[in-house]
């Protein structure tokens, strides 16, 4: 794991090297995209300059290549970077991301990962996500169902052949779960164990204006991706 010490509360077991968070980089190398590019394409001018935060091994990053976006894709694991090809990557946490005075046309934050349990954490991604969307640009992100924890566990088989399963979800305090998933191949087998803070919309709507964000639209009937945009302060205030 090159030195990177597991989070507490986070693990997984399986192949393959395991990032910070618990993620297996052979098994994000190996799952499927779903939906996110048609929902991100649709959302975001043609051909513009994506930053991908948490990019893992480039499961969306690459279809967003595909259609002609640029990419610069973030990821505190190198393991994973080195899976990711037609993007420019940059290593490192997001929540300390120095890219200068860059800014870019969209920033998205997808994988859920407004849920940190961590409220530092959280804001630090948000604030990040504020720091490099350029005026006028948009902030993508990607939220947990509203029954991400109810009914479980459960799983479903994907149409590639593997099977996913959600097997349980619960409460550690302070309002954050410790969720365990699984994942089943024909040759290899992986666990996750994540923990993820619940939000209603009201209060993730609280969390973008703390940190200068606002709802623009949210992008599909869900409510699971939201387009959001940068709010101008006015000169001196807070």
């Amino acid at each position: 794991m090159s030195g990177q010490l597991v989070r507490e509360g986070y693990a997984g077991t399986g192949p393959g090297a395991i990032t910070p968070d618990g993620c297996a980089v052979e098994l994000y190398s190996r799952l499927a995209v779903g939906d996110e590019p048609d929902v991100i394409a649709a959302a975001v001018p043609a051909g513009a300059h994506i930053l991908e935060l948490g990019c893992g091994a480039g499961r969306v990053t690459h279809p967003l290549v595909e259609r002609g976006f640029r990419l610069t894709a973030v990821d505190e694991s190198p393991q994973m970077l080195e899976r990711v090809r037609g993007a420019r990557t940059v290593c490192g946490p997001i929540e300390s991301l120095d890219l200068g005075d860059e800014t870019f046309d969209v920033v998205m934050l997808a994988s859920f990962l407004v849920h940190a349990g961590d409220h530092q954490v959280r804001d630090g991604l948000l604030r990040t996500c504020r720091r490099y969307v350029r005026d006028g640009g948009v902030v993508l992100l990607q939220r947990e169902g509203a029954d991400c924890h109810d009914a479980l566990p459960r799983e479903r088989v994907h149409p590639a052949g593997y099977t996913v399963r959600i097997v349980s979800s619960e409460p550690v305090g302070d309002g954050v779960r410790s969720v365990r998933a699984e994942y089943e191949f024909a040759d290899a087998r992986w666990t996750q164990t994540f923990r993820s803070r619940p939000l209603t919309r009201e209060a993730f709507e609280g969390h973008l204006r703390a940190a200068d964000l606002r709802v623009d639209r949210y992008l599909t009937d869900d409510g699971v991706w939201v387009r959001a945009v940068p709010v101008q302060r006015p000169p001196g205030g807070q």
